[in-house]
């Protein structure tokens, strides 16, 4: 017999599948499924489909797997939330049986600490009312109170207290004494000084009231006062009664007022001031005035006349032969009535400038001259009432301030005349 060796066919196992994932791209080689129903469905499909086909029940098997999933981790979350809740529950149920417990213990209303800690310190035995009582005790004199009232009657309660003895002015060496003898003292050094002024005072008006001193206290007030009526106005005063004028060896003239240049047309217009704290009769004043007006080339002339010594009917002031009267009371002088007066010896020196040839309204000045004459004849009919009626004196008075704003508002009309015939 012969020997042959034959070879026999080795069936090769089958590659197997692999499935990889490049970015969102899935890849699956050499997938072979043995299903036969699966088979038949695929094969009644056509060749061209069937690749689709097979992609998209990958894909839906995929979907259904992954969804799958997602409820399975649903229903386990859900499962472990509700054991938890359990667990809390009875976690939460013994805390409150624990709790309620405690504050029982502690702030029940019989039993509790609290209460019978309050009641042992502040209830109506208590430590707190005992301690209090003792310490505000008035019957013993260890207590607050006693010592506070000890101490306060020691400062405070009768004529052996500190207080007492501090404010005593007649016990010697306490601050009021002290006090009061420097008051004492200072007060007796007032009383002197106010005495000696007093005799000072006294023995000056004496003085004044024998001498030409009494004349020089009123030509000083008089030059302040007629100063600044002058300023108010651009007039120029001068004190002259010290000073010789044009007459020989006379000194007639206390003041000389010069009118503002541009009031009187660039003319040298002057009025002549005399002061008069003395008496002196119609015909002396009058002689004194022409003399006055001559040595200081004055063309209107205006006395000052102390309360006093002022002839009857001319407060507060007056005309008289063309020359101007008015009283000042030193002790109380009214300025309103010193610049009236002097404004009225203005507007006659302005109506003189008539004679003169300067363009002057002499009519208008003629007319506010008259207006304020009227006036002052009211004046002088209601200072006589003021004589003969004693319970109309405020009423009197009254229309005399009336009055004397009435001339102030015809001297301002009189100056405005002058003012626009410029």
């Amino acid at each position: 017999m012969e020997a042959r060796i034959v070879a026999l066919p080795v069936k090769l196992p089958a590659p197997e599948p692999t499935v990889r994932v490049d970015g969102d791209r899935i890849v699956v080689e050499r997938l072979v499924l043995l299903d036969a129903s699966l088979a038949a469905f695929v094969a009644e499909r056509p060749a061209v489909e069937r690749s689709s086909l097979v992609e998209r029940a990958l894909k839906i098997g995929l979907v259904a797997l992954q969804d799958a999933g997602v409820t399975v981790n649903v229903d386990v979350i859900r499962r472990e939330f509700a054991g938890l809740l359990k667990q809390t529950e009875a976690v939460n149920e013994r805390a409150a049986t624990a709790l309620e417990q405690a504050l029982r213990t502690n702030f029940a209303d019989g039993d509790g600490r609290l209460p019978r800690t309050l009641e042992r310190f502040l209830g109506d035995r208590g430590q707190l009312r005992v301690f209090v009582g003792e310490l505000f005790d008035e019957t013993k004199r260890d207590s607050a109170i006693g010592r506070i009232g000890t101490l306060l009657g020691t400062y405070f309660d009768g004529d052996a207290s500190k207080l007492a003895r501090l404010i005593d002015p007649t016990r010697l060496g306490s601050p009021m004494y002290q006090f009061r003898e420097e008051i004492s003292s200072g007060f007796q050094q007032l009383n002197e000084r106010l005495t000696a002024i007093e005799a000072a005072a006294a023995a000056r008006a004496t003085e004044r009231a024998r001498s030409t001193a009494k004349g020089t206290d009123f030509e000083d007030l008089l030059e302040s006062m007629l100063g600044e009526i002058a300023r108010a106005h651009g007039d120029l005063v001068d004190r002259t009664s010290g000073e010789t004028g044009d007459v020989l060896k006379s000194k007639k003239g206390d003041f000389l007022l010069t009118v503002n240049e541009q009031v009187a047309r660039g003319a040298d217009l002057r009025i002549v001031v005399e002061a008069k704290d003395r008496a002196l009769s119609g015909r002396a004043i009058r002689d004194e005035l022409r003399e006055a007006k001559t040595n200081r080339c004055a063309a209107v002339g205006l006395v000052v006349w102390s309360p006093a010594h002022a002839p009857s009917g001319i407060a507060p002031f007056d005309v008289r032969a063309g020359d101007v009267h008015c009283v000042i009371d030193p002790a109380a002088p009214e300025p309103a009535t010193l610049e009236a007066a002097v404004r009225l010896a203005r507007l006659l020196a302005l109506a003189t400038l008539v004679e003169r040839e300067v363009e002057v309204d002499a009519v208008a000045i003629g007319a506010a001259l008259e207006a304020i004459r009227e006036q002052l004849d009211t004046i002088k009919a209601l200072k006589s009432q003021l004589t003969s009626i004693g319970n109309a004196t405020k009423a009197v008075w009254g229309g005399l301030d009336t009055l004397r704003s009435g001339i102030l508002a015809r001297l301002a009309e009189a100056e405005s005349e002058l003012r626009s015939a410029g």
